[in-house]
């Protein structure tokens, strides 16, 4: 699957495509079949070492289209200086602000990204976040796992049913839709804090528009879906933690950005409240963090979106895009500038 960067442009003159997604995530995004299928219509450069800024400068003169993955070199205008063919750039993820700069859009490049194909795994796995965190199986996990006593491992928090609970949704996003969907179709009653959030809207999704303390202050379970913008930094932070009643829990499958960890940090080490984490501040996570000794808190490593079925949509996505710039088709998930500052 591999060519030189410095590889040309067939004499056959197909457009140039550059791929700069390492090995395990193309074997992960690209099937064979979408492989091929990309293979036909374009002369690939790809780049194992997706990171390579120097790489991707000899790779990018001729191609008409890059493919980025998570933590490919952001697309500045030394980048574009060389990129005088360029087109479209196509995102494997949903937030391309680590990616592109505002040169991107002045100079009239499609940017695409993948995030639609996101929204149900995040959802699903925020989903199994709520029914851990009301049930407090991972308190029961980990009192099992740590050698407690039968009877002592028995010993929870109250344990509460979806049905009927107090649901609260931090924003009307792709994944907060979903995962709006999902819990009220299970008997949840939901709240919503969103500014953007029309009445109509709510009505439409069955759920009420409240304000942020008051979602908190009523919530069983606080799950997070905002964007990420100047204004939802650290938007979750003591005051609006010290809102929730006891027992209650949080569920980020969204973005660290949102939350302000110390915080959170400081009521679960009190055992007040439970939380389901799958973002952090500091990625990986290190060993020795506080998070990984409470039983109150359930952990996954950034995967809220590491479903088989996922990647390879998020692949296919990212071709597709491609392809439909060399037909002359205009693209199916662009993003215009303000993707720079508000991401979902």
């Amino acid at each position: 699957m591999s060519s030189s960067p410095d590889a040309r442009p067939a004499p056959s003159g197909r457009p140039r495509v550059v791929v700069s997604v390492p090995p395990e995530l193309r074997a992960q995004f690209f099937t064979p079949e979408v492989w091929r299928e990309l293979e036909r219509a374009a002369e690939l450069i790809v780049l194992d070492e997706h990171r390579d800024r120097a790489a991707l400068l000899r790779a990018l003169p001729g191609a008409r289209a890059l493919i980025t993955s998570w933590r490919s070199p952001r697309a500045d205008k030394e980048l574009l200086d060389v990129a005088e063919a360029l087109e479209l750039i196509a995102h494997t993820g949903s937030a391309v602000a680590p990616y592109v700069t505002e040169d991107v859009f002045r100079r009239s490049v499609l940017v695409t990204q993948a995030g639609d194909e996101m929204a149900g795994p995040v959802a699903e796995v925020a989903l199994a976040f709520t029914l851990a965190l009301l049930h407090r199986i991972q308190r029961f996990d980990h009192a099992l796992r740590g050698g407690a006593e039968w009877a002592d491992a028995s010993q929870a928090p109250p344990r509460h049913e979806i049905r009927g609970s107090e649901i609260g949704v931090i924003g009307a996003s792709r994944t907060g839709r979903a995962y709006i969907a999902m819990v009220r179709a299970m008997g949840a009653r939901v709240s919503v804090s969103d500014p953007f959030l029309s009445e109509e809207e709510a009505a439409v999704l069955g759920v009420r528009s409240v304000s942020l303390d008051t979602l908190f202050s009523r919530s069983r379970i606080v799950a997070v879906h905002a964007p990420v913008t100047e204004a939802t930094h650290r938007m979750i932070g003591a005051e609006q933690l010290a809102l929730m009643p006891d027992g209650a829990g949080l569920v980020n499958t969204a973005r660290s950005w949102l939350v302000d960890e110390d915080a959170l940090l400081a009521e679960l080490s009190s055992g007040r409240l439970d939380a389901a984490v799958d973002v952090f501040d500091a990625e990986p996570l290190p060993v020795a963090h506080p998070f990984r000794t409470l039983p109150n808190v359930l952990l996954t490593p950034h995967q809220a979106a590491g479903s088989v079925e996922c990647r390879e949509r998020l692949g296919a996505s990212a071709v597709d895009e491609v392809l439909r710039l060399l037909s002359g088709r205009p693209p199916a998930h662009a993003v215009g500038i303000d993707s720079l500052t508000r991401l979902r």
